[in-house]
């Protein structure tokens, strides 16, 4: 098609796409993320297709294959349109019955309808379901409605409305004016706000300029920034290109890492949908305001998340930080100004726009507008992404979003603001979610991502993987983060062995005060933060691996010990089949015992001992029992049959 070459032009080719669509015709959604692909929603989709066609549905059903609708762990889903019934974990064997019972007889399929764990009651509608109630999705909520593959769908609900309004009534001022109004903090771990950063790289001196999304997401567990630009690249590209025409750049860039296909696939094809259309190019809109975008795909270092490396990578150099002795806004990529915000900052700024400050605004805290997307992962019921209020609680999240912790298991902490970030614990639970919370109570906000621990999980140890992680991922250009971390790894992963001694932790605390504080990039100064949020609200385990060799969470393999207590053990011999290191011996009506010498501590007889018996026991810091004899092991079985 021709380029749309006037915001008029644009509602005009928007009232024809509308025109064309029947608001109560039937149209089934497929969550197509990439979650909901690796557990088969792509065999769901092909078979909707085939049996759509077999039942002669073509005329009357629309197949939608959308991006992710969040719920990730109850995936595939679809959502039938409009009645918005909503079904979980679908087989592509599911289909026939639901596009006969369902589509045609308007019957609900009970079996694939979400439970209430805690009522029994069948949730019929997406709104429903306790994991969307408690949300309010403003930027995410689009990702289960439209196929991202089609700008028709990205218009059909007001796409490109901000940009039209931007180019076809506003300064460039007036739209910085607005962002710095709304409080917008960037999302990708610093909170700087946006606004400001804009104004800074506008009034910068030089007429080269750029602006970068930065889709550089490595933390682990987080996938918010992935699953927005597959599920609604459109709107990540209209956020882009009015701060384009603010700052007054004419070329931008997507940092994404090559680990994300489906991200990469879906953000080039929104490109070139917008080229085609007249959203990006030349003139857009009639406006003369020139700009195009590049999408640059990364090799997966983490520390490229950080804005100065993220650049150099761009620059077709080693992804290394560099000093900011003048910030990236006036002095970034090619030594030229250069706004970099990530995918879910600039994704906010068409709301801001098409909404108003003021509506922006009313949500959240003081200092934290808007919503925040959290990946919302670990020991919960619940695994997803939420988007949620800024100042919601963690409790509500965790408990009213999340489900709370499976296995009647006790919540023991949940981290926040990814490697970098800190574990809060039980006390900290009424906490509400905002930058300057967050960071008061010793963690962060980072870019989403929250993992929430049960009782089972040693705070010790989750403190040396954290290090392990950064350890690895540094680029070592700096002798502090490098060397740092690395001696902080160290004495972590001893005390978890067991080879803790007096002053480790005095130790660790002098090390992270160094590292913190001279260390070249973000990743250095805030890699110690799992250590100290850890030590600050978890000390007691601390001086118990060090000064009793316990780990009071039964987790640290060099600290614990398996033995089966006989007056327990039913000679079922399920323990002695499954052990991969046959440490234990036993028999039919012979209560079995562990070799401690040969037992690797892989914790397979522990899991596999029915629950009704509980015959196999973990320890920690206490001598194991001394076995029972030969004799006793005989006779005591077989009073136990006889009895």
């Amino acid at each position: 098609m021709s380029p749309i070459s006037s915001p008029a032009e644009l509602e005009k080719f928007r009232s024809e796409i509308l025109s064309k669509r029947d608001p109560n015709g039937t149209c089934i959604t497929v969550c197509s993320g990439s979650a909901c692909h690796a557990s088969g929603s792509k065999a769901v989709a092909v078979r909707l297709e085939e049996e759509i066609e077999k039942q002669g549905l073509r005329a009357d059903v629309e197949i939608r294959r959308t991006g992710c609708h969040g719920f990730c762990e109850r995936g595939p889903i679809i959502v039938i349109h409009p009645e918005k019934i909503c079904y979980l974990q679908i087989t592509p064997d599911d289909i026939p019955e639901i596009l006969s019972r369902t589509v045609k007889k308007g019957e609900v399929i009970e079996r694939l309808l979400y439970t209430d764990p805690a009522t029994g009651e069948k949730k019929v509608h997406e709104s429903e379901i306790p994991f969307y109630k408690h949300q309010e999705r403003l930027v995410f909520g689009s990702n289960g409605n439209i196929d991202p593959k089609s700008l028709d769908d990205y218009l059909a609900i007001g796409g490109y409305a901000a940009l039209a309004k931007v180019l076809s009534g506003m300064t460039p001022e007036m739209v910085i004016e607005e962002v710095k109004k709304s409080n917008l903090r960037g999302r990708g771990g610093g909170g700087f706000p946006a606004g400001r950063k804009w104004e800074g790289s506008r009034n910068a001196a030089g007429d080269v300029k750029y602006v970068i999304v930065n889709a550089d997401e490595g933390d682990p567990g987080a996938y918010m920034d992935r699953s927005l630009l597959e599920g609604n690249p459109h709107s990540v590209l209209e956020g882009l290109t009015i701060g384009a025409y603010a700052v007054g750049s004419v070329e931008g860039y997507i940092y994404v890492r090559q680990e994300y296909p489906l991200a990469v696939e879906n953000v080039t094809a929104a490109i070139r949908q917008s080229e085609e259309y007249g959203f990006l190019g030349e003139n857009i809109l009639g406006s003369g305001f020139d700009f195009r975008v590049k999408v640059h795909q990364g090799a997966g270092a983490f520390v490229c998340g950080e804005s100065t490396a993220l650049m150099t990578a761009l620059e077709g150099r080693a992804g290394e930080p560099r000093p900011k002795y003048i910030r990236s806004n006036v002095k970034g990529l090619w030594n030229r100004p250069s706004v970099l915000n990530n995918v879910e900052t600039w994704a906010n700024v068409p709301l801001i726009i098409n909404k108003g400050a003021e509506w922006f605004t009313r949500f959240g805290t003081d200092g934290s507008k808007g919503t925040k997307i959290f990946s919302l992962v670990g020991k919960i019921n619940n695994t997803g992404l939420v988007e949620v209020p800024m100042g919601m609680t963690l409790r509500d999240i965790i408990y009213k979003i999340g489900g709370g912790i499976p296995g009647g298991k006790k919540f023991k902490a949940v981290q926040t603001g990814g490697p970098s970030g800190g574990c809060l614990p039980e006390e900290l639970l009424d906490l509400e979610v905002g930058f300057d919370e967050l960071t008061g109570a010793g963690s962060m906000m980072g870019s989403g991502g929250m993992i929430v621990m049960d009782e089972d999980t040693c705070m010790v140890d989750v403190a040396r993987y954290f290090l392990d992680f950064l350890s690895d991922e540094s680029c070592g250009k700096c002798v502090p983060c490098r060397e740092g971390i690395r001696q902080m790894l160290k004495t972590l992963a001893n005390i978890t062995k067991g080879k803790g001694k007096e002053g480790d932790i005095e130790l660790l605390e002098e090390l992270a005060e160094v590292v913190s504080e001279a260390s070249l990039c973000a990743l250095g100064k805030s890699a110690p933060n799992p250590f100290l949020s850890t030590l600050r609200y978890f000390r007691e385990e601390y001086e118990a691996h060090i000064n009793e060799k316990r780990c009071p969470a039964l987790s640290c393999k060099d600290l614990i010990s398996y033995y089966i207590d006989p007056a327990k053990c039913r000679a079922c011999m399920i323990c002695l089949r499954k052990c991969p290191s046959e440490a234990i011996s036993g028999g039919k009506n012979r209560i079995h015992l562990i070799d401690q010498e040969k037992c690797t501590k892989c914790g397979t007889c522990f899991d596999v001992c029915p629950a009704r018996f509980g015959a196999v026991r973990k320890i920690s810091g206490e001598p194991v029992p001394p076995a029972v004899s030969e004799e006793e092991r005989t006779i005591v079985r077989k009073s136990k049959k006889n009895g």
